[in-house]
């Protein structure tokens, strides 16, 4: 709320507050809020010190999710299914993703999910929190895409015009590059903030976000002829709209 300074911000409503306990994992219970459209939810964990499962609440394996020790300075550890299993990225970091077993080199299944008694997501002692999301047509889409280096560049299909689209580079440098449809919103001025950086949004024409999915038009990042996982969302489609 600086003066005379410009903002955004992204939403998504779980379920109004109301929680219920999830003990799907061989870890502790977790605490989950579940999107009634079953493709988003938060879950919540104390950490058991041990490598092993936790229950994300959805009923599909989520394809990206972010988790974050809530008491310490340790980052959000990311998991996206486009850079599988065995590898991992925080969100503060430009680098290429790391392989390591973050997720003990397991891929998430409808009910659970996999951690390590790593500091990220289950020392012991530690309290957690979760923000986990699956594929659900129409709404949610993530997976992977191959930049071509070129600016009539590579074409991601949805399946649906995105609001929110994240990108990073699997295979090399880049930054967790973010474009919506509401700075400025239009093609080809689709503005691109960084959530990795304190930078100011950039205002070269990077992407077109189209009626069903999003178009690159840069040789550059998030274009590079190389590995790339995406987040991409609708607004709150009819089937699970919440107006009255």
């Amino acid at each position: 709320n600086n003066n005379t300074d410009t903002y955004v911000g992204w939403n998504w409503r779980s379920n109004g507050g109301t929680t219920s306990t999830n003990s799907n994992g061989s870890e502790n219970d977790t605490t989950v809020q579940v999107d009634p459209s079953g493709g988003f939810s938060i879950a919540t964990w104390a950490g058991s010190g041990s490598t092993g499962t936790l229950g994300h609440g959805l009923s599909s394996a989520p394809t990206f999710y972010m988790v974050k020790d809530r008491e310490n300075s340790n980052p959000f550890a990311v998991y996206a299914e486009g850079a599988g299993a065995t590898k991992y990225q925080y969100l503060y970091a430009n680098t290429a993703f790391a392989t390591g077993a973050m997720w003990n080199d397991t891929a998430p299944t409808s009910t659970v999910f996999s951690v390590t008694s790593n500091t990220e997501t289950n020392a012991s002692g530690r309290n957690y929190v979760g923000y986990f999301f699956a594929n659900v047509e129409g709404f949610i889409k993530s997976g992977s895409y191959e930049g071509n280096g070129n600016v009539d560049g590579s074409f991601v299909y949805t399946g649906f015009r995105p609001a929110l689209i994240m990108t990073k580079s699997v295979d090399s440098t880049s930054d967790w590059q973010m474009f919506d449809d509401t700075r400025v919103g239009y093609n080809v001025d689709n503005n691109e903030l960084k959530a990795n950086t304190t930078a100011a949004e950039a205002t070269t024409d990077m992407i077109d976000i189209l009626s069903n999915g999003f178009k690159l038009r840069i040789a550059t990042d998030p274009n590079v002829a190389e590995t790339y996982v995406y987040l991409a969302m609708a607004h709150n489609p009819f089937k699970y709209a919440t107006a009255r």
